[in-house]
């Protein structure tokens, strides 16, 4: 049945790209949505299977001198693949009723079709070559996607050529380590870096490549500089598949090096993939605090999200090199479920945004509010993906975080001085993620859907297509679905990476017995309904007895507060943590204030702008590009267009190959 799923995947793509070439526009963006929906769902159905221990796998011959081509999804493969899919499903949905415009032509459904199986591909390959191949595709259909738009935006042009650029990175930095790992294994294939015994400084140097590669595509600090800009480029629905699968492909290539290829008792390595996961949760979410962008906020918030995830399993890492196995299980266990949270709340989110942005026509939180009244549908499964991003309660962030924070704490107690150091900095830098984040959300919801509208876009917005409400509620539900049943995500995690002390309990709870640990959502769901339902029944009993009035002018402080400038901000919400962190983000602020013409100690206008960019472009990124472009420019005078000097240049080249050759 494995190999029949994968027949199956590579057909219904196949399909999916004729309808897109041969469909018209009337009915192209409904054939090739439910297209891209079906290729999905047959990669959950091809993943559970493989999840759940069935096995196959397809072989394709090649004609270099290596072995074929060879899908074979193992069940941690599967594990990704299920939860790539399921997001295929509902982007697909999603993007038929979202896609129109520049959105729709036959180029961008079929890069939306390959870069779907491509990227289910990715983890069910068997061998190298059949990873590099999908993962090179799945680099180039999704660069296709992200110039989707570039005709109406130039910013739309800048941003591919960032993401190509660490994208092509990111495939060197991999070819580096497979082919490190391929010369000292002598074979291709993924099973032969399992059984090889690995202590040379080759496999060292391997390893640093490889993590480096996924930690590129995952958009880890300092690699990240890529995810802030694509992301709000992109089409929302490609944005989701982006952020809540494409980077996951990272997170797997991370965890299949570190706990099936190159397992060593190594602590340096968990030490790296750590302290790279801690940087990224703190600053992501940091940087996201202060965005007043709406997908820019979205995308610095997956890099907090990928930093957990590398947080989890460099702890499980440095946890087993000190040989605590069964609390290094709960930190891999929580990487997985932390990759289905994810995948579910980051989702929504990115739809929703898309949703607010066909509404409206803005991005800029600083520009919306009342949207609340007027997308209700959107305003609640936003409002419960944010919830989920916040890791509170009955979300299935909030199950994933707790498992980490199990593993990190009971992590702490160990008797070794480098784990009594190095665990309390974790939990704290998770601790420091999880409030900026609860900030950061709060600010999203409340700046974009409470009080006013700031502009027109947002004072006439209407709700979204049926297929994109569809999408939405679909999407919500998974974020408190997968909540609710822990239980059933645990199991899933513990057969993905052959884990041990992790079982479902009650109604769906999950126990961790290496950490002496349960959770029960019944009785956590008792708690917050007794919480939640007095302050709500003690408000609509309020609410009936003095009814809601309508009043052209409010008194208050002296003034006529009836306009939205009178309202908080974004930009005014995050201004505090903005001054906090100052020395970290580095905003330039500038204050430009207009006199009266008549008196010069008379104000008639005050302007404040800020401009926050990311410390390590303009820092790292900026002077390697300038250092470059000098090289470049220098190197240009050599093509002067005068043949004896090119002559001469080939001469010289070709007495310094004697001399190598002669020495």
């Amino acid at each position: 049945m494995i190999g029949v799923g994968l027949a199956a995947q590579l057909i219904v793509a196949a399909a999916t790209i004729l309808l897109s070439m041969a469909m018209p526009s009337t009915h192209r963006s409904l054939a090739a949505g439910l297209g891209v929906a079906a290729t999905g769902l047959v990669g959950v159905a091809t993943g559970w299977l493989a999840l759940t221990g069935s096995h196959g796998s397809i072989s394709l011959p090649t004609a270099l001198p290596l072995d074929p081509l060879t899908l074979a999804p193992t069940p941690l493969g599967g594990f990704f693949m299920l939860v790539i899919g399921a997001v295929a499903i509902v982007a697909g949905v999603y993007a038929i009723g979202y896609v129109h415009g520049p959105s729709e032509s036959r180029t961008s459904w079929m890069s939306l079709a390959l870069f779907v199986v491509s990227m289910q591909l990715v983890p069910a390959s068997a061998d190298v070559v059949s990873f590099l191949l999908f993962w090179e595709l799945m680099a180039v259909a999704s660069t296709v996607l992200v110039l989707t738009e570039h005709a109406r935006r130039p910013a739309v042009r800048t941003a591919a050529l960032w993401y190509a650029s660490m994208t092509q990175l990111s495939f060197f930095l991999l070819l580096s380590g497979f082919a490190i790992l391929t010369a000292e294994a002598g074979s291709t294939s993924f099973s032969a870096f399992s059984i090889t015994a690995w202590n040379s400084t080759a496999s060292n140097v391997a390893f640093v490549c490889l993590v480096l590669g996924f930690a590129a595509k995952a958009g880890v600090v300092p690699l990240h500089v890529w995810l802030p800009r694509a992301h709000p480029e992109a089409p929302s629905h490609v944005s989701a598949l982006m952020s809540a699968a494409m980077v996951k492909l990272g997170v797997y290539g991370v965890f299949l090096v570190s706990t099936q290829f190159l397992v060593s008792g190594d602590s340096w390595r968990g030490l790296l993939i750590l302290a790279l996961g801690m940087v990224s949760a703190v600053y992501g979410i940091l940087q996201a605090s202060v965005a007043s962008d709406l997908k820019r906020l979205l995308a610095y918030s997956t890099t907090e999200n990928i930093g957990l995830m590398f947080m989890a399993i460099g702890a499980a890492t440095l946890l087993k090199a000190y040989g605590t196995a069964g609390i290094a299980d709960v930190a891999l266990a929580a990487c997985l479920l932390l990759v289905l949270a994810h995948a579910a709340f980051k989702t929504t989110l990115f739809l929703g945004a898309g949703a607010i942005l066909k509404a409206t026509g803005e991005r800029d939180l600083d520009r919306l509010g009342g949207l609340g009244a007027r997308m209700p549908v959107t305003s609640i499964t936003f409002g419960i993906a944010a919830l989920g991003a916040a890791a509170l309660p009955l979300t299935a962030g909030f199950v994933a975080e707790w498992v980490l924070l199990q593993s990190l704490i009971h992590g702490a107690g160990s008797t070794n001085r480098i784990l009594a150091i190095v665990m309390p900095i974790a939990v704290g830098a998770v601790a420091l993620t999880a409030g900026l984040a609860l900030m950061t959300f709060v600010k999203a919801y409340g700046i974009a859907f409470l009080a006013r509208p700031r502009s027109d876009g947002a004072a006439h917005a209407t709700e979204g297509s049926f297929t994109m409400r569809v999408a939405l509620v679909a999407g919500a539900a998974l974020v408190v679905g997968l909540g609710l049943i822990p239980g059933l995500t645990g199991h899933a995690a513990t057969l993905a990476g052959g884990l041990a002390g992790i079982h479902a309990v009650g109604l769906g709870g999950i126990e961790l017995s290496a950490a002496d640990a349960v959770l029960d959502p019944a009785w956590l769901a008792v708690m917050v309904s007794a919480i939640a339902l007095p302050v709500i029944a003690v408000t609509v009993m309020v609410a009936r007895r003095r009814p809601r009035r309508a009043v052209d002018l409010a008194w208050g402080c002296g003034g006529v507060r009836v306009s939205p400038r009178m309202q908080y901000t974004a930009t005014s919400y995050a201004e505090p943590l903005s001054r906090i962190f100052d020395d970290s983000l580095r905003p330039e602020r500038d204050v430009i204030v207009t006199h009266s013409t008549e008196a010069r100690y008379l104000v008639e206008r005050v302007q404040f702008r800020q401009k926050l960019s990311d410390v390590f472009e303009s820092r790292l990124y900026a002077p390697v590009i300038g250092l470059a472009q000098g090289f470049g420019g220098a190197a240009r005078r050599l093509q002067n267009g005068k043949i004896h000097f090119y002559l001469a240049y080939s001469f010289i080249a070709f007495l310094i190959v004697l001399l190598v050759v002669s020495l």
